[in-house]
């Protein structure tokens, strides 16, 4: 029963992190081609607090709202199309990202040097599998693709993972006092 109860909030948990990715995403900056958002911000809090199991939950629930069309993605958009167009690699990239933040820290240790560690590897590969898929989708040169889809992020990439970081950290140690995850989820 007791399990149940800690499965039960833990989903209850990752339902909401999906909620508070598509509230993030309208947080943009518009560029030509790819905008900046607090999607990475909210995906990197949620693999930090959540895990790798349900941090990449969150991400898959959120992508699912929104390939069902329901405008959760940046600017109010949503649909089958946006992840297939110039920016679905770092729509399908998030779910990679949460599973190997959560990954890392429950292998080592969920503290902030750890975290910010796996959230700079989790903007790497976002990055980088965005940037293949913008360059294919789009139909651009490396040298454009990088230019475009990498460079304009890497210094807002590493102010995301650090806050990310911060208060992840933060939030995961204040949940886990009120015994709010999973037991094999709190710290040692």
């Amino acid at each position: 029963m007791n399990s149940e109860r800690e499965k039960f909030r833990t989903l209850i948990l990752s339902a909401l992190f999906a909620a508070i990715i598509g509230i993030f995403a309208q947080f943009t900056i518009p560029l030509p081609l790819v905008p900046i958002t607090g999607q990475t911000l909210a995906i990197g809090l949620a693999a930090t607090i959540l895990g790798s199991r349900y941090g990449t939950l969150s991400v898959l629930l959120y992508i699912f709202i929104g390939a069902t069309g329901i405008p959760v993605f940046a600017e109010m958009t949503g649909g089958i199309a946006k992840l297939v167009g110039p920016t679905g690699g770092y729509l399908v990239g998030f779910i990679p990202t949460a599973f190997i933040i959560g990954y890392y820290l429950e292998k080592t240790k969920f503290t902030f040097v750890h975290a910010m560690i796996a959230n700079l590897i989790g903007m790497i590969l976002t990055l980088a599998l965005g940037t293949a898929w913008l360059k294919v989708a789009a139909d651009l040169t490396w040298t454009k693709a990088i230019a475009v889809g990498t460079t304009p992020f890497i210094i807002g990439g590493i102010l995301k993972a650090a806050l990310a970081s911060w208060i992840g950290i933060l939030v995961r140690n204040r949940l886990a006092s009120a015994r709010l995850l999973p037991k094999t989820q709190i710290p040692a």
